[in-house]
């Protein structure tokens, strides 16, 4: 082996980022090949590269055994302890077998093997990266499209983004800039395959992490997301720090940080309302923008009655059922939303205690219009 492959190896352990070790590893494993392919022997052989003089040879390990059934691979203890008077049965024995034209003829063999195994190291370190960003959004580049896939550049690798993880409001064209989330990271036999998606409600959660501080540190944490991409979201968002305003800090001076979302998102609405661990006071703030008068609960079915001034009636339950649908994703409890008149008719309201809404609060919200949501 010449000095000139030793500085190749060196190089690629610095471009490519594989260890020098794996290389030798994947040479020693061509020669052994190249050695039985090209000179028909079946032998237990080993390759020894001596990485100072840049020499390589090969020895024939054989078992020393009372009786030889297979030359290629036993040796007698008579012969064995000829080489050295030490040597038992069951011991193994090295002998040198390196043919002359060795070097040339494996160096053919080695290169496509190596190759292989260079390839496979690289895949394995592509597969080491991005198994650990599963989960977290990235920014990639469109290549193109088929029927199936909209494929996106992340820099070493292209990732797969399905029909089903499309937005339908958007339309995908070759060196487009877009932010995917990656749900998926699988290791194949052409190598790592990575799924992406523009719909996942993580994408959202990212999103906001990356335009509210707050939300990056910790001090502002995001509940629980309900997504119908492309159209309208909903956030619920907490804190424990009483001088902060978790709504307030995800909405932004002038509403900065959601239109930012709002724009990677391509017009997605998104209100933005404070968790509670309190069903009554959170199932109403998920219903905005609308106003309620009261919330019943019901613990046992995790269902709750919510009753709204009657010109409010389709605005809570939004166009489609979309704000009330919504709204229950969000807070995980069922919810049937009945106006003032068909609540007194039937006796639920009014109670004799009303939950005390704070509508200061309510209108906190990121701003839609009764005429949006209809």
């Amino acid at each position: 082996m010449s000095s000139e492959l030793l500085d190749a190896l060196v190089l690629l352990e610095k471009e490519k980022g594989i260890s020098r070790d794996v290389l030798i590893e994947a040479i020693e494993a061509a020669l052994v090949s190249a050695y039985k392919r090209n000179f028909n022997q079946a032998q237990n052989v080993r390759v020894d590269m001596n990485l100072e003089t840049g020499t390589m040879r090969v020895f024939a390990r054989k078992e020393v055994v009372d009786e030889v059934f297979d030359s290629r691979l036993e040796i007698s203890i008579d012969e064995a302890r000829s080489i050295n008077p030490s040597y038992e049965p069951g011991d193994m024995v090295e002998l040198e077998v390196t043919p002359k034209e060795f070097g040339r003829i494996a160096a053919q063999t080695a290169k496509q093997v190596v190759t292989q195994r260079v390839r496979e190291a690289e895949r394995g370190i592509i597969y080491s990266e991005f198994i650990d960003r599963e989960d977290d959004i990235m920014t990639g580049i469109v290549q193109r499209q088929d029927s199936r896939f909209i494929y996106v550049s992340l820099g070493k690798i292209e990732a797969l983004l399905p029909q089903s993880e499309q937005m339908s409001t958007e339309t995908y064209k070759p060196h487009d800039r877009i932010k995917v989330y990656l749900t998926k990271v699988e290791k194949t036999t052409k190598g790592p395959q990575i799924f992406v998606s523009r719909t996942h409600p993580g994408l959202l959660k990212r999103l906001f992490e990356i335009e509210v501080p707050e939300i990056y540190d910790g001090t502002v944490e995001i509940k629980s997301v309900a997504r119908e991409a492309g159209d309208r979201s909903k956030i619920s968002v907490f804190t424990d720090h009483e001088d902060i305003d978790p709504v307030g800090a995800c909405v932004g001076p002038k509403g900065a940080r959601v239109q930012a979302v709002v724009d990677e998102l391509k017009g997605e609405k998104i209100d933005i309302v404070e968790w509670s661990s309190d069903p009554v006071e959170f199932v109403a703030n998920a219903l905005s923008p609308s106003k309620v008068l009261d919330v019943i609960v019901s613990e046992e079915e995790k269902a709750t009655t919510v009753v709204v001034p009657d010109y409010q009636l389709s605005l809570a339950i939004g166009k489609r059922g979309q704000n009330a649908r919504l709204a229950a994703k969000l807070t995980g409890w069922k919810i049937d939303i009945k106006s003032e008149t068909d609540a007194r008719e039937a006796g639920l309201y009014p109670r004799d205690e009303l939950f005390d809404f704070n509508e200061d609060e309510m209108d906190e919200t990121f701003d839609l219009t009764e005429e949006e949501i209809e």
